[in-house]
Formats: C-alpha cells, structure tokens, sequence
C-alpha cells in the first residue's frame, strides 16, 4: 500500500519538532490532496483554524501557534514558468515560520 500521504502528515510533524523558532517550512505539492494534508497542519499549527459559533462562547482553549504563515493561501507558478515547463501548472507554495512554542503534541491521523 502506497504511504505518501502518511509519509507526508510524519514529515510536517517532524519539521515542527525539528525547527528552531525563526526557522522556515517551505511546502510544494503538486496534487489536491496533498495540499489539503499541508493546508490544514499549516492552518491547525498557526492558529487560523475556524471559530465555533459566534453566538456562544469559545469553551475550547487553542493551543500557541507553532508556526507563522508567511503568506494567505498558497503561490502558484507565473505564466513564464508554465510555458517553460508546463508540469509546473499544478504545483502549489505554502510557508511558514516557526514559532518559539513547543511542539504540538501527537496529531490525529488519517485512517488507512
């Protein structure tokens, strides 16, 4: 069975184990579901996940942000980089910097 995806989550947890605070995650997919997998750790990790309702108090206590987005949404390729090579069309930049708090504890995981 093909482990990408898995493989994929392990490896943004160990950066943010990994990096030192000031240091830079720099993410380039190429297919939907991978940056869907990079966009949500990037979004849980830097605190820009969505609210409960905003009639009702947040009860739930949000964790420091680990890393700091360097930029909204993702980069893609310019025109001039998609006529000198084509392939690039689906390729997609998420950054961001890591913060000085600890590391998030164990994630949970998709199922096989």
């Amino acid at each position: 069975m093909n482990r990408e995806l898995d493989e994929l989550e392990e490896g943004l947890e160990a950066a943010e184990r990994m990096l030192r605070a000031g240091g830079r995650l720099a993410v380039v997919t190429f297919h939907s579901l991978e940056d869907r997998i990079v966009k949500r750790f990037l979004a849980e990790r830097s605190g820009h996940l969505p609210g409960s309702s905003r009639h009702m108090p947040d009860v739930n206590a949000k964790p420091t942000p680990t890393f700091e987005l360097l930029f909204k949404g993702a980069v893609g390729p310019s025109e001039r980089e998609i006529a000198a090579n084509p392939r690039a069309r689906s390729a997609k930049l998420r950054a961001a910097r890591r913060t000085a708090a600890a590391p998030t504890a164990s994630s949970t995981r998709r199922s096989a």
